[in-house]
Parts: C-alpha cells; sequence; structure tokens
C-alpha cells in the first residue's frame, strides 16, 4: 500500500505547554457492554477511520516531560523547577500564534526562555545541551503502544474502511516518526496539519470524499480529536493517555457518538466476525 502524505495549515489561537496531567485510572471505567453496544452502532456506516499519532499510536508526551526534567535541572541556579516550568509555558505561550506545534518550536522556546530566565547568564555549553536535549526528541523510536500494530493491522487487512493518520505539528518530525513505528504501510493516507480545528475535519472528509457521519476519529485528546467531531456529527472513540498535555486539557463528558475505551484493541471487539465474512 502507498501512503499519501498531505499537509494542511490552519490558525493558532492557543496557547501552548508541555506540562502534564496525571489522569487517574479510575476515570477510564467504562461497563465493557456500553463500549460494545456503542461501538457496534458507530461502526455501521463508517467509511474513514483516521487516527491521532502522538500518545495514540506512540508514546509521546511522557519524552516531553523527561527532556522538562533535565531541562529544568540545568536552569537550577536561577529558579525551581516550578518557577522553570511556569516560565517556559509563557515562552511556548508567546511563541506559538508564530512556531506552532513541535519538537523545533519546543526546542527554540527551551533556549529563548533559559536565556530569559537566566537573566543572560546562561553559558553557550548549557545553551548546546539544551539543544541536543531538544533535537533528541526528534529521533523517538516511535514504538507502537501496546495493541496497536495489531489493531491497525486487522483493520487494514479487513478492507473495510480507509484508515488515515490524522495529526498536527511539524511535518518532518511526523513523516519520520510513522516511518519509524513501522506502521505507515497500513495506512491510505497521512494528513498532518497545524491545528485541529472543525473546519480541518470538515476538510478532511472532503478529502475522501465522504460525509462527517462517515468519519470515526480515534485519539487521545478530547480537545483536539473527539469535540471538534462531535460538533460537525460525527463519530469518535476516545482513548485517555496516562499523562496530558496542559495545553489539550478539558474535561470529557458522554455523547451518543462517542465511546471511551482503554485500549486500541478494543476497536476489534465488535468487528471481527465482520472481517471475517
Amino acid at each position: 500500500m502507498q501512503t499519501r502524505y498531505s499537509f494542511f495549515n490552519s490558525s493558532l489561537n492557543n496557547s501552548s505547554s508541555h506540562e502534564v496531567r496525571i489522569i487517574p485510572h479510575s476515570t477510564f471505567h467504562i461497563p465493557h457492554s456500553f463500549i460494545i453496544f456503542a461501538t457496534m452502532n458507530m461502526m455501521k456506516d463508517i467509511k474513514v477511520i483516521a487516527f491521532d499519532a502522538d500518545d495514540t499510536l506512540w508514546d509521546c508526551q511522557s519524552h516531553f516531560e523527561e527532556v522538562e526534567k533535565e531541562y529544568a535541572s540545568l536552569l537550577e541556579p536561577w529558579g525551581t523547577p516550578e518557577e522553570v516550568s511556569a516560565a517556559l509555558f509563557s515562552t511556548e505561550s508567546g511563541n506559538m500564534p508564530l512556531l506552532g506545534y513541535g519538537c523545533k518550536a519546543f526546542t527554540i522556546s527551551l533556549v529563548e526562555n533559559a536565556i530569559s530566565f537566566s537573566h543572560g547568564e546562561i553559558k553557550a555549553g548549557f545553551i548546546d545541551r539544551i539543544v541536543q536535549l531538544g533535537k533528541s526528541l526528534l529521533e523517538l523510536k516511535a514504538t507502537p503502544l501496546p495493541g496497536v500494530k495489531e489493531t491497525i493491522q486487522q483493520l487494514a487487512e479487513s478492507k473495510r474502511y480507509k484508515l488515515v493518520v490524522f495529526t498536527k505539528g511539524e511535518l518532518l518530525d511526523q513523516q519520520n516518526k510513522l516511518n519509524r513505528s513501522g506502521l505507515a504501510g497500513y495506512f491510505d493516507n497521512v494528513v498532518i496539519v497545524s491545528d485541529k480545528t472543525t473546519e480541518e475535519y470538515t476538510k478532511l472528509c472532503h478529502m475522501n470524499g465522504i460525509k462527517i457521519n462517515e468519519l470515526l476519529m480515534v485519539g487521545n485528546s478530547f480537545r483536539s480529536d473527539i469535540e471538534p467531531v462531535l460538533k460537525l456529527g460525527g463519530y469518535a472513540v476516545h482513548i485517555p493517555f496516562k499523562v496530558e498535555w496542559k495545553h489539550e486539557a478539558m474535561e470529557s463528558y458522554s455523547h451518543e457518538h462517542l465511546a471511551t475505551i482503554k485500549n486500541i484493541s478494543e476497536l476489534l471487539d465488535t468487528q471481527l466476525n465482520q472481517f471475517r465474512r
């Protein structure tokens, strides 16, 4: 299968931080019978399944968290980890309209914040270390999360749905992670946008020649992956991740077009018999 890449650019109106929020495990508990019922109903008219990438197909946020911990230790002479985090959040927020999402934007903010936070006292050697920390995020293995490869493979082999990666971030970085993950060959299309707005989801449907009620979006972020689709009348499966990027944090809610599951493999629970027909 030949994967097609697309890149859309949309405006960014929200601030960003790689600060994380731990999600209680109890938040994830939903009766399995409800999951099956909801999935059966939502899948019957679906033609395209779109998947978020970071923290849905592979772990990303945990690596940003580790980089920030080491970054804070480098700036320890000038302030506490909490102060460093707050200053970095402010710097990232200010840079978001120009730099958008991704490792490169994050690295620029790391350097800019280090100079500002240290009042210009930080030495070149420390700046070099910060740059290397940022660049390390561009070489993540992007190992698929448990159940991901098997689920995507079976969905692809069923030939029942068109499979699409729909993610935001920096084009080359996201392409490289997908290639390193070993999952690229299972997808019909890869669409990378600067932000996941309702307008971008509408474009996604037009690109694939479907109506919004024929789209199922799968992702970890309620703000970016779930709510815009529900607002348009599409369907969504929410898979909360163990940590959450502060910029993506919002309260979830129930919806007749929504199912919430613990592991991506649960997508197959009601579908395998249909695949084998």
